[in-house]
């Protein structure tokens, strides 16, 4: 169940941009941002692995998401990716809203989501955010845009910040 057993996450990640994650092993610097559609859509095909296993929908301990529950947020990932992206392509310098990703997990009932259901829409998502990557022209890598908690990315690093989520979950769910 998704709820109170879940401890929300507060970290800011955005350290990963700088050095390589010591638990997933993903180095932002050793990534052509260039590449992201093609490493987006390459990592939802691990997630229908993922999703494919018997016990799926399993949390290891009441504290950790199961990996349908992961998935479901990888979806959500790319989805709000994939609007931020657009909007840093058509504003200057845009603010995001904050998003919350523990309470959207209680407000869509992760825990009561199914893998046959989230693997298709999980791939959708992360086409949808790959072919948006595709489209950046040369001249708009280097456009920028800010989080509610004052975060600054350009196009490049967001792509790179984007690519270190989805990664890190599948490591998250490893197995």
């Amino acid at each position: 169940m998704t709820g109170p057993t879940i401890t929300p996450d507060t970290k800011d990640w955005t350290w990963v941009l700088d050095r390589p994650c010591p638990d997933c092993g993903f180095d932002a610097a050793a990534v052509d941002a260039r590449r992201t559609g093609d490493l987006v859509r390459d990592n939802a095909r691990r997630w229908v692995t993922v999703l494919q296993r018997d016990g799926a929908t399993a949390r290891p301990s009441p504290e950790v998401w199961s990996p349908t529950e992961y998935a479901a947020h990888v979806r959500d990932v790319h989805l709000i990716f994939a609007e931020r992206l657009g909007l840093m392509l058509t504003q200057a310098d845009p603010l995001f809203a904050n998003w919350d990703q523990d309470e959207t997990a209680v407000a869509e009932r992760y825990d009561l989501q199914r893998p046959e259901d989230v693997s298709p829409a999980l791939v959708a998502a992360a086409d949808a955010a790959a072919d948006a990557y595709d489209r950046v022209a040369d001249d708009q890598w280097s456009r920028t845009a800010r989080r509610s908690d004052g975060a600054s990315f350009t196009v490049d690093t967001f792509a790179r910040y984007h690519l270190h989520d989805v990664v890190h979950h599948v490591w998250d769910v490893r197995g």
